[in-house]
């Protein structure tokens, strides 16, 4: 009898004492947790809370919404130079694929001349129309919401542009078309589209094809538009010196 009560004192001692060694690391570290900071991302985060850079959701927002509209306003200003388009490769308004293989013909007849006057007269125009795109930017910079800036801090170098394109790019065709149609009327891109393919006839086999320039030449100039604003917004990420406000440089020097 006495072999059996033995290991029952044993069994019991051994019970108590795991008991409060757990209930001991339990606390200990529950202390612990109390002294450490939250680590990014633990918990749920609610608007106008601390992030983990140390700013609140809102000046996150307002930082986003000053690079756009630095952004914009450096990407208009560029491309409504003269040669603002038809200087810059990257943006430069090409002939339409459509009517290609036509210039092609042309140029070969001798109407060189005309292709290039078309091709820089497409450009003027958007160059022209340009400035008229930034009261709409403007617009859609006021109405990105704190939830948008979240998802744009997190994203790519460009994400800002491309939410930005997402959100605008159909309001901004409806509304800058009519200013390019009107800049290609003043600076006569239809005239010399006419004198190009004027000279398509004589051609055995040349073919006239349709082109609706008024859309062309606004989606292009868009398009380009929207290139440059990728660029500004990729110097403002990365490099000091195109945060030129106290605001730009407080949210993206973190």
């Amino acid at each position: 009898m006495k072999t059996p009560l033995s290991i029952l004192v044993i069994v019991v001692f051994f019970f108590v004492t795991s008991s409060t060694l757990h209930c001991s690391a339990d606390l200990l570290g529950d202390s612990m947790k109390k002294g450490l900071p939250k680590l990014p991302g633990s918990g749920s985060q609610t608007t106008g809370q601390p992030t983990s850079a140390g700013l609140d959701d809102s000046t996150i927002a307002s930082g986003l919404k000053d690079a756009l509209s630095v952004g914009t306003k450096n990407a208009v200003s560029v491309v409504s130079k003269a040669n603002g388009y038809f200087g810059n490769k990257a943006i430069k308004i090409l002939l339409p694929d459509s009517i290609q293989k036509t210039a092609d013909l042309a140029r070969k007849v001798g109407a060189q001349k005309q292709v290039d006057e078309f091709i820089l007269r497409m450009n003027r125009a958007a160059e022209k129309a340009a400035p008229k795109a930034v009261d709409y930017f403007a617009d859609a910079i006021k109405q990105m919401s704190i939830e948008d800036a979240r998802k744009i801090l997190s994203g790519s170098n460009t994400s800002a542009t491309q939410y930005f394109k997402s959100k605008t790019s159909s309001k901004l065709y409806d509304e800058f078309k009519p200013s390019v149609s009107g800049s290609m009327n003043q600076v006569g891109v239809t005239r010399s589209y006419n004198a190009m393919m004027g000279k398509v006839p004589s051609i055995p086999f040349g073919k006239q094809e349709s082109v609706d320039l008024d859309h062309y030449v606004t989606t292009k100039a868009l398009d380009g538009l929207f290139y440059m604003v990728g660029q500004e917004e990729q110097k403002i990420r990365t490099n000091p010196a195109a945060r030129t406000t106290d605001l730009l440089k407080k949210v993206f020097s973190k």
